[in-house]
């Protein structure tokens, strides 16, 4: 199984004033840090290696979580820097700790998917991208996909176009070269990227039915908790 890249450098400014002294991986959900059940679902699904991307109060994250080894994961760090990189320029700065393929998480995220079926449909499809969707239809956020032929035709998170039913749902599995016209140490979004892949033909779409939890605004640390409290109680 490759490994997972968690991007969790962001200043998550919609959670202020929470996180303007605690970064959003360490917020308590469910009794303990959103982070330990994330790695605890990840070691789950089969994963062994994380690479956690973080920036702000990085430091932090890495007190709590150490090198992984009490979720039985291997883990490392990449630091941004003095200035924050972006979702993108933060995968940029880790490619010399992954390998050629690798699934991106964003740190923010409980998605209780079959792995293993994610990656088997990125190498059947030959794509250098894969992005798992959910037909949201703008239930829990903005739709953002069109998807034509098990491939992601746009991707856009700025239209309102009602022929864009599927969201991101969060889960990506890319190989390294996808990221090679961009420059190290600059900021850059993910999202550019997925755009431009998308655009040009080259991003396989794995559709998800079971709906995404997050903890990127108050709602979403209400229903994550809930569901992770309720998956513990019944396993």
């Amino acid at each position: 199984m490759p490994p997972v890249v968690i991007l969790a450098g962001g200043l998550a400014t919609r959670l202020y004033p929470a996180t303007k002294t605690l970064p959003k991986s360490l917020l308590t959900v469910a009794g303990k840090p959103f982070i330990h059940y994330q790695l605890a679902l990840l070691r789950e699904k089969g994963i062994r290696h994380v690479i956690l991307c973080v920036g702000y109060l990085g430091e932090m994250i890495e007190e709590y979580v150490g090198d992984g080894s009490r979720w039985g994961l291997e883990l490392r760090y990449s630091y941004d820097g003095n200035v924050l990189l972006g979702t993108g320029g933060a995968v940029k700065k880790a490619l010399t700790l992954l390998p050629d393929t690798f699934f991106i998480l964003y740190g923010d995220s409980y998605l209780d998917i079959d792995y293993n079926a994610v990656i088997e449909h990125f190498y059947d499809a030959g794509l250098p991208v894969l992005m798992t969707i959910y037909r949201n239809r703008n239930a829990f956020d903005s739709s953002n996909i069109l998807m034509e032929s098990g491939k992601i035709v746009k991707y856009d998170k700025e239209s309102r176009d009602p022929a864009l039913e599927y969201i991101d749902y969060g889960f990506i599995v890319v190989r390294k070269g996808v990221f090679s016209p961009y420059h190290a140490n600059e900021p850059f979004d993910l999202s550019l990227v997925l755009t431009r892949m998308a655009d040009s033909g080259q991003v396989a779409a794995f559709e998800v039915e079971q709906r995404f939890y997050e903890i990127g605004s108050t709602q979403g640390i209400r229903e994550t908790e809930e569901y992770i409290r309720n998956r513990t109680l019944s396993s």
